[in-house]
């Protein structure tokens, strides 16, 4: 999962009123370009991020990279994350992995959270530098340390499977949670197999229905499933067919291949328990959903 630098982030650093003039006349404030030009680092940056985002003026990645380029080589660690990004993406610039990871590692080596979780993500997938999953650990821990939810559940997932840390479920349980808390979907379903489980963490059935609807709502087709099947099978919450029919239908509209086709073969199963007005009701919910999603 990627943290880019959007830039009405950056514009808060500056002051929006900045950016709110300018928009309107599409077109850079003269004072911010000036600034820039001058060689004010975050000027530059919040330059770049204009060009980027094509909402100011016009979109052009070629002058995003310009100015972003420049703010990285005054080692302003936002921009060497956010020229790390360009650099991943191939906008404004030839796709490079490699340059990515340099420009994140001097941001990284700043403490900035998001370039440690941008160059961990490196190393784990071995993209642009040598698969490394103990320094994709060692990254993400810090910036798991600093806040980031990505990062938090990244870590969890290598502490569940034992992958570059020794395997600890609870560990991955804590890091899960802290994320969760923060609104994050996956964390929430994983934290909820857990419960749902009882690995790394007591059993407990409701927890994993709490988090499992969080998830749900959120539009997580596995959490969706999961949902469906405590609602059909009364774990931590009664038993409610018409609840788990909506749910499995939802999962079975989200999903694909062969985890669709499980989804739909459970909706279809309840559906045959069902009223004609239960069976009605639900699917009128489904359509409803699927409107507003």
């Amino acid at each position: 999962m990627k943290l880019l630098h959007p830039w009405w982030f950056v514009a808060a650093l500056l002051g929006m009123a900045v950016f709110a003039a300018s928009a309107q006349k599409k077109a850079i404030n003269p004072a911010l370009l000036a600034k820039a030009k001058a060689g004010d680092p975050q000027a530059q940056l919040a330059v770049g991020e204009a060009y980027a985002s094509g909402i100011v003026v016009a979109q052009d990645f070629a002058q995003a990279v310009l100015w972003v380029q420049k703010a990285a080589d005054r080692n302003l660690p936002e921009a060497q994350d956010r020229l790390g990004s360009l650099y991943e993406a191939g906008n404004g610039v030839q796709q490079d992995d490699a340059k990515a990871a340099l420009w994140y590692r001097r941001a990284a080596d700043q403490n900035l959270a998001s370039s440690q979780l941008h160059l961990g993500l490196l190393y784990h997938h071995g993209t642009g530098v040598e698969q490394d999953y103990a320094r994709a650990a060692a990254l993400y821990r810090k910036a798991a340390l600093q806040g980031l939810p990505e990062a938090q559940y990244n870590l969890g997932t290598m502490f569940e499977r034992g992958v570059g840390v020794q395997q600890d479920y609870a560990q991955a349980a804590d890091l899960y949670r802290r994320a969760a808390e923060k609104g994050d979907p996956s964390a929430q379903f994983n934290l909820g197999i857990l419960y749902d489980n009882g690995t790394g963490v007591a059993r407990d059935y409701a927890k994993a229905v709490a988090l499992y609807t969080k998830a749900a709502e959120q539009g997580l087709p596995r959490a969706q499933f999961n949902l469906g099947t405590m609602y059909a099978n009364g774990q931590g919450v009664a038993v409610n067919l018409p609840e788990a029919y909506f749910w499995f239908a939802v999962a079975a509209r989200t999903w694909s291949g062969s985890h669709q086709e499980e989804a739909a073969h459970a909706r279809d199963q309840v559906a045959q328990h069902l009223s004609t007005a239960d069976l009605e009701s639900a699917k009128q919910r489904v359509d409803r959903w699927s409107g507003g999603h």
